[in-house]
């Protein structure tokens, strides 16, 4: 089996047709000139998938279910002979959509949102200044099985406008998480699973990750399997810096079954002002604009599970 993941940055239908690989807080993003490249982001976000060539794709950022059938049907089955008979894209808590979703070759069983659950409903406190009636999630966290293998597919709080208070929720997502994991599973670390998304925890390194509660022993990062200048998953196009906020954290027992399952990082959509990227693009890339995203996508192969 063979799992990706990609944040689609803002794949929203309106009035027909999608919103470009946009976020509209840059001037250059929120023109009439920019609007026109929004066809060929999506016909690079499809060609990147593709290429991506995975059975089971998790996706950031999808505005819900009629905005991910007609990429699928409009631009992605245009791309390559696969198509994804089995779709998912549940209602999240994100005010602007941006919620997430899952494409598959195989049956998705076990399909649960947990976008609903406050921190009382799985014995954790809100932290100080977070409304404890709110929900955990500030998108959701979406599990489903494929096969022998149940994926919980997370995009955790940005860090913006208060990287304080956005520490403090992306921790509480993570305990929540883990805690889905572990009612579960008797046995967590024996058990097939593979949290997977943009966990939106900051590069810098500086502090304790918001994420730990995740984070080994609980879990094997497989992206720890790549050398350390290869790991990056995006670019800041505001900044020029770079990031990881993209996560593969497979269960000890994956991991352990797959010991040479090393991700790939596929960023030949990026736009070409990510010139850490020195390898080839999509054909039609441009320097910003168009692109497939402001990430990369990833993906990992299991073979035979």
């Amino acid at each position: 089996m063979r799992v990706a993941s990609f944040n689609m940055q803002n794949l929203r239908l309106r009035d027909g047709r999608l919103d470009g690989a946009r976020d509209g807080d840059r001037p250059e993003d929120a023109t009439a000139t920019a609007a026109g490249l929004d066809p060929a982001d999506r016909r690079l976000g499809a060609k990147l998938i593709a290429r991506a060539d995975a059975d089971v794709v998790a996706l950031q950022e999808v505005f819900d279910r009629a905005s991910l059938d007609h990429f699928h049907d409009r631009f992605l089955a245009r791309a390559g002979d696969g198509r994804y008979p089995w779709r998912v894209c549940l209602p999240g808590n994100d005010g602007r959509g941006q919620d997430v979703a899952l494409m598959s070759r195989r049956p998705l069983e076990d399909v649960a949102s947990h976008a609903s659950l406050r921190p009382a409903d799985l014995g954790l406190e809100a932290p100080r200044g977070v409304d404890p009636d709110h929900p955990i999630f500030r998108r959701d966290c979406l599990r489903a099985r494929a096969g022998p293998l149940t994926l919980f597919v997370c995009h955790f709080k940005a860090p913006y406008p208060s990287a304080r208070r956005a520490w403090a929720i992306r921790r509480l997502e993570a305990e929540a998480v883990r805690r889905l994991i572990e009612a579960r599973f008797p046995d967590p670390a024996a058990a097939l699973w593979l949290v997977l998304g943009d966990l939106n925890e900051p590069a810098d390194g500086t502090g304790a990750p918001a994420i730990a509660p995740l984070l080994p022993p609980f879990s094997v990062d497989l992206l720890q399997r790549l050398p350390p200048g290869r790991r990056w998953s995006w670019h800041d196009a505001e900044t020029g810096g770079y990031g990881r906020p993209d996560a593969l954290l497979a269960s000890p027992a994956l991991a352990g079954r797959f010991p040479q399952a090393c991700p790939e990082i596929l960023r030949a959509g990026l736009g070409h002002e990510a010139t850490r990227h020195a390898g080839p693009r999509l054909e039609g890339t441009g320097w910003h604009r168009p692109h497939a995203s402001d990430h990369a996508a990833l993906a990992v192969t299991f073979p035979g599970l």
